[in-house]
C-alpha cells in the first residue's frame, strides 16, 4: 500500500538538536512540530471518518444480505409446504385414476375394440357401402357387420353413460390432479423467487466484503497517519520540556547574578559604613547605598 503522507514534510528531531540548539531555535522547532502534529491529527481524523463511514456501509450490506437470507428461507419453507401438498394430491389422484381403471375393467369398456376405433370402422364400412357396387349377398353381409358394430358401440357408450360413479371418480381425479398442478406451479414460482433472494444475498455479502476491505485499508492509513502525529506530539513535548529546562537554567543564572550583585553591594556598603564610623564625610551616593542595604 502506498504511503498516505508525504514524509518529506515531517519534522525530524535529533538528540543533538535537543541538547545543542538555542532557545530561539527550539521555540521555532516546537512551533513546526506542533503545526505538523495538528495537520497529521486532522488527516487522521479524516481517515477515521472515512473508515467509520465504510464500516457503516458494510453493516448495511450485511443487514441487507441477512434480509435476503431470511426471505429466501421463508420462501423455501413455502416451497417445501407446496411440495408436500403437491405430492399428497398426486398420490390421491393416482389412487383415483387407479380406481377408474378398475371400474373400466369391471365394465369391460376397454376390452377389444375401443369406442374411437369402432366409430372409425363404422365410417369406413358406410363409405364402402355408399361408394362401391356390391351384389346382394355382399351388401347384406356389409349391412349386418355395420349393425353389429353399431350395437357394440351403443353398448359401450351405454355402459359409460350409465356408470355415474366412474364419471364422478374420473372428474374428481382430474380435479385433484389440477390442484396438484397448481401446487407444482407454486413450487416453481416460489423456488425461482427463493433463488433470486439467494443470489441477492450472495451479491450483498460480496459487496460487504469489498467495502470491508476498503475500510481495512482506511484503518491502516489512519494508523499510519496517527503514529506520525503521535511521534510529532512526543517530539513537541520533548522540546517543550527542554525549553522549560532552559528557562529554569536562566532563572538560576539570573538569581545567582542578583545574589552576587547584592553581596557586592553589601560589602561596599559595609566599607562605606566603616568609613562613616571613622568620621569620614559621606556624599549623597554613599548615603543612598547605605540606605539600600539598611545600614543607615
Amino acid at each position: 500500500m502506498p504511503k498516505v503522507i508525504d514524509e518529506s514534510n515531517n519534522i525530524e528531531l535529533t538528540d543533538e538538536q535537543l541538547e545543542e540548539n538555542s532557545k530561539g531555535e527550539l521555540i521555532k522547532l516546537a512551533g513546526q512540530l506542533r503545526d505538523r502534529r495538528n495537520e497529521l491529527n486532522q488527516l487522521a481524523s479524516e481517515k477515521a471518518s472515512e473508515r467509520d463511514e465504510l464500516n457503516a456501509k458494510t453493516r448495511e450490506k450485511v443487514d441487507e444480505a441477512q434480509e435476503h437470507r431470511e426471505k429466501r428461507d421463508e420462501l423455501n419453507e413455502q416451497v417445501q409446504e407446496h411440495k408436500e401438498q403437491r405430492n399428497e394430491l398426486n398420490a390421491q389422484a393416482n389412487e383415483l385414476f387407479d380406481r377408474v381403471e378398475e371400474l373400466k375393467g369391471d365394465l369391460k369398456i376397454d376390452e377389444g375394440t375401443q369406442i374411437e376405433e369402432l366409430e372409425s370402422e363404422i365410417e369406413d364400412l358406410e363409405f364402402k357401402q355408399q361408394t362401391e357396387v356390391l351384389d346382394a349377398e355382399d351388401e347384406r353381409e356389409l349391412i349386418e357387420k355395420i349393425e353389429e358394430k353399431r350395437e357394440k358401440l351403443q353398448d359401450k357408450k351405454a355402459k359409460l353413460d350409465q356408470n355415474d360413479e366412474l364419471d364422478e371418480i374420473e372428474a374428481e381425479a382430474e380435479e385433484v390432479r389440477a390442484e396438484a398442478s397448481n401446487h407444482h406451479q407454486k413450487v416453481t414460482e416460489l423456488a425461482d423467487k427463493a433463488q433470486q433472494h439467494h443470489n441477492q444475498m450472495i451479491e450483498a455479502y460480496r459487496e460487504a466484503d469489498d467495502i470491508r476491505d476498503e475500510a481495512d485499508e482506511k484503518h491502516e492509513e489512519f494508523v499510519e497517519v496517527q503514529e506520525a502525529a503521535d511521534q510529532h506530539h512526543e517530539d513537541f513535548v520533548r522540546v517543550q520540556k527542554r525549553l522549560r529546562e532552559l528557562d529554569k537554567q536562566e532563572e538560576q543564572k539570573e538569581r545567582a547574578h542578583r545574589e552576587e550583585k547584592q553581596e557586592a553591594a553589601r560589602e561596599e556598603a559595609e566599607e562605606i559604613y566603616q568609613k562613616f564610623k571613622e568620621g569620614e564625610t559621606l556624599d549623597t551616593e554613599d548615603l543612598m547605598k547605605l540606605q539600600k542595604t539598611g545600614l543607615l
